[in-house]
C-alpha cells in the first residue's frame, strides 16, 4: 500500500537492527503461573556495524546486617520461646490472625515478621506446599518476600503513617483477596506512632479480619500500645541476646568474612551492642572496614573506634576514687582522655563496674560465675571485699548525679573529674550506720572524742533527713475507759466518724473529764447538737450512758492547739538537745527538719499519767446548759 495513503509510520529502521523481545516475567503473574510459551525459532544472526565492549557492573556491597538476615526460624538466636511457640502453631495448624512483636531495637521484630509472611505463603519446591514454619525459599513466594516486592505483603512505616486516614486506606485494601500469595500479610512497624484515632479505627479490623489477611504489629514501646489492641493480638517479647551467644554469633560472621578479631574486640562490640544483633553487626562491619586488608582486628583499634576505656583503666580509677587516691584518679583519667575515650562513656563504665562490685559483694557466689569475664570477676572480687554495700551504694546515687552533670556541662571532661573529686572526698567519711554507732557508744565523728553532753530524752531528731535513735520507755497500756479527752476523741476516729472528729478536734474547750461526765465549751461554729453526737459516740464506744454539760468556761486549749504547741516544744528541745548539737556541729550546714518523738500518741501529747480525781457531781454548775435545750423553742404545758 502506498506510503502517501495512510501516512508516514516512523523512520525507517536500520538492517541490524532487531526488535527487542520483552523480558519474561518472574514468578506467577497476577491468575497464577502461565503455560509455558513455545521455543523461540533462534534469530539470524546479524552483524553490528561495531562491537563496543560493554563494562560489568560490579557487585554493590551488602552491609553484615542485610547479608547474615535470618532467613527461617532457625537463624534467630536468643528467642528460644519465640521460635518455639510459632513452630507448634504451624504444626498444630493454629495460626493467629494478628501478632504483637516488641523488644528493643535489632532484636529481630521486623525479621520475624516476614519469616511468619513466608511461612504463611510457602508453597514449596514442588509448588504444592502448604503453610510451614520452614518455608523453602526458593519457591516465587518465597523469592518474592525476601526480596521486598511481594503483593501481598505490605509493610508499613507507622511512624510516617499514623494518621486515621493511613488506616482507612488500610482497611479499604483489607476487602481485596490476595493478588499472588495464599495470605495477605500487613506488617506495621513502630505500631506505637499510630495516633488515638488510628488505633480506634483499627480495633474492628484487626479483632475480625477476612480469612486471608494476617496482621503482624512490631513495636518498641509496648506500653504506648493500647491494652485494647494487645488484647486482640497474641503479644512476643523478643528478649534482648545476651553478649556471651553475641560474642559466638559474631565470631562466626567474622570468620565467613575472612577477618581475624580478638576476644577482647568481640567483647567490646558485644558488650556496646547491649542485646542488639544489628547494632553488633553495624559495629563489626565497621571495624573490619577499620582494620583494612588482610588485617586483624584488635581490641585496642575497637576501643579506639567506639571511645571507650580500657576495663583495666576503669577498674584503676574506681579503686583509686573509692580508696581517697585523687591524684592516682586524675592521672588515670587523663590517660583515658589521651586515648580518646568520651567522659560520659566512662562515667557509665564507672557506674557499671559499681553494680558489679555491689552484686559481688551482696552474692558472693557470683565471683565463680563464668560467664561473667575474668578481668570484672577476679579484679571485682578483690575489691568488693574491701567496700561495704553502703560506700558502693552512696557511689552508685553520686555517680547517676554526676553522668547528668557530665551530659549537661559545657566541658565533659571537667565536670567527669569534679565527680571524681567528690567520690574521693566522700570515700573518708564514715556511713551514717558508722555515725551512728560511733555518736552512741559516746564518741564523736572524727576524732572518736565523747560527744558534749547526756544522752537521753526519749527522743528521735531528725537532722538533715537522717533519723538518731534514742531509748523510749516502755509504751503505756490502754484504759479500758476514757479518762481523758484525748481518749474521747480517739474515740470518733476508731468509731470512723470523722466530721465528729473533726469537730472534737478543733472546736472543743474541754472544762473537766471524769468518768462518764464531760464539761466542754464549745465555739460558734461548733455544730448545735455537737453534745448529743458526742453523747450518742460515748454510749455506743463504751457501753455506759455518758452526761455531756455544755459550760461558758474557758477550759484547756483545743486538741488542736495542744498537739502544735507540743511540737513547738518538742523542737526547742531537739535544738537544743547535746546529742542533735554533736550532729550539727559534725555536719555544718544540716539543719533539722523533723524531729519525732517515739513516746506521743497521735495527737502528739505525751502519755496521760495516772492519777485520781474525784466525780464530778450529779448536777451540773449553774453555767451549764443542758443538752438537747433550744432557748427558742417554747415549753409545752
Amino acid at each position: 500500500m502506498p506510503s502517501d495513503l495512510i501516512g508516514d509510520i516512523g523512520p525507517e529502521r536500520p538492517p541490524w537492527e532487531e526488535i527487542p523481545e520483552p523480558p519474561a516475567p518472574e514468578g506467577p503473574g497476577l491468575f497464577g503461573f502461565d503455560d509455558p510459551p513455545p521455543p523461540a525459532a533462534a534469530a539470524p544472526v546479524v552483524a553490528t556495524p561495531a562491537a563496543v565492549p560493554v563494562a560489568a557492573k560490579p557487585t554493590p556491597y551488602r552491609v553484615l546486617a542485610r547479608k547474615y538476615r535470618p532467613q527461617t526460624f532457625d537463624d534467630l538466636i536468643g528467642q528460644e520461646a519465640l521460635v518455639r511457640t510459632l513452630r507448634n502453631a504451624f504444626a498444630r495448624g493454629r495460626v493467629h490472625h494478628a501478632f504483637l512483636l516488641t523488644g528493643v531495637r535489632g532484636v529481630g521484630k521486623t525479621t520475624t515478621a516476614r519469616i511468619i509472611a513466608r511461612a504463611l505463603n510457602c508453597i514449596g519446591v514442588d509448588g504444592k506446599g502448604g503453610q510451614t514454619a520452614d518455608p523453602c525459599g526458593v519457591c516465587p513466594e518465597c523469592v518474592a518476600i525476601l526480596a521486598d516486592r511481594h503483593p501481598d505483603v505490605i509493610e508499613m512505616d507507622a511512624a510516617s503513617n499514623r494518621g486515621i486516614d493511613d488506616v482507612r486506606e488500610l482497611r479499604e485494601a483489607l476487602r481485596f483477596r490476595p493478588a499472588q500469595g495464599r495470605q495477605k500479610v500487613f506488617i506495621l512497624d513502630e505500631v506505637h506512632m499510630l495516633t488515638e484515632q488510628a488505633f480506634n479505627a483499627l480495633l474492628k479490623s484487626l479483632e475480625e479480619p477476612p480469612p486471608s489477611i494476617t496482621f503482624i504489629l512490631a513495636t518498641t514501646e509496648l506500653r504506648k500500645v493500647p491494652i485494647t489492641i494487645r488484647s486482640r493480638c497474641q503479644v512476643f517479647s523478643l528478649k534482648r541476646v545476651p553478649e556471651e551467644r553475641l560474642r559466638t554469633h559474631f565470631r562466626g560472621i567474622a570468620g565467613k568474612e575472612g577477618a581475624e578479631i580478638e576476644d577482647g574486640a568481640l567483647a567490646m562490640l558485644a558488650r556496646a551492642a547491649d542485646g542488639s544483633v544489628r547494632d553488633g553487626l553495624s559495629l563489626l562491619d565497621q571495624a573490619i572496614a577499620l582494620a583494612g586488608e588482610g588485617g586483624g582486628v584488635g581490641a585496642e583499634s575497637v576501643r579506639d573506634m567506639l571511645g571507650l576505656a580500657d576495663r583495666a583503666l576503669v577498674f584503676d580509677v574506681l579503686e583509686a576514687v573509692l580508696s581517697a587516691d585523687l591524684p592516682t584518679a586524675l592521672r588515670r583519667m587523663d590517660e583515658a582522655h589521651e586515648r580518646g575515650a568520651d567522659p560520659a562513656t566512662i562515667m557509665n563504665d564507672l557506674l557499671e563496674q559499681v553494680h558489679m562490685l555491689t552484686r559481688f559483694a551482696a552474692i558472693p557466689a557470683l565471683r565463680e560465675d563464668a560467664g561473667i569475664p575474668e578481668t570484672e570477676r577476679v579484679r571485682g572480687a578483690a575489691l568488693a571485699t574491701k567496700l561495704s554495700v553502703p560506700m558502693l551504694t552512696r557511689a552508685w546515687q553520686m555517680l547517676l548525679k554526676g553522668i547528668e552533670e557530665v551530659l549537661a556541662a559545657p566541658d565533659r571532661r571537667a565536670a567527669a573529674e569534679m565527680v571524681l573529686i567528690r567520690l574521693a572526698h566522700v570515700a573518708e567519711m564514715p556511713t551514717p550506720g558508722d555515725i551512728l554507732r560511733r555518736l552512741e557508744s559516746g564518741g564523736s565523728v572524727a576524732s572518736g572524742a565523747p560527744a558534749p553532753g547526756p544522752s537521753g530524752g526519749g527522743m528521735r531528731a531528725v537532722a538533715g533527713g537522717g533519723a538518731v535513735m534514742v531509748a523510749a520507755p516502755e509504751p503505756v497500756i490502754a484504759r479500758p475507759q476514757p479518762t481523758a479527752w484525748r481518749e474521747i476523741v480517739a474515740l470518733a476516729a476508731a468509731g470512723n466518724q470523722a466530721l465528729l472528729h473533726a469537730h472534737l478536734l478543733h472546736d472543743v474547750h474541754p472544762v473537766r473529764i471524769a468518768p462518764r461526765q464531760v464539761e466542754m465549751r464549745v465555739r460558734p461554729q461548733a455544730p448545735r447538737d455537737l453534745g448529743a453526737q458526742l453523747s450518742a459516740m460515748l454510749e455506743a464506744q463504751t457501753g455506759e450512758r455518758w452526761t455531756i454539760a455544755l459550760s461558758n468556761a474557758e477550759g484547756e486549749p483545743t486538741l488542736a492547739d495542744q498537739s502544735r504547741t507540743a511540737e513547738t516544744d518538742r523542737r526547742t528541745a531537739a535544738a537544743s538537745h547535746p546529742f542533735v548539737l554533736a550532729i550539727l556541729q559534725e555536719f555544718p550546714g544540716a539543719t533539722l527538719d523533723a524531729v519525732r518523738d517515739e513516746n506521743v500518741d497521735e495527737y502528739g501529747l505525751l502519755p496521760i499519767q495516772a492519777q485520781d480525781e474525784p466525780d464530778l457531781p450529779d448536777f451540773a454548775p449553774p453555767e451549764a446548759e443542758p443538752v438537747g435545750f433550744d432557748p427558742d423553742t417554747p415549753e409545752e404545758d
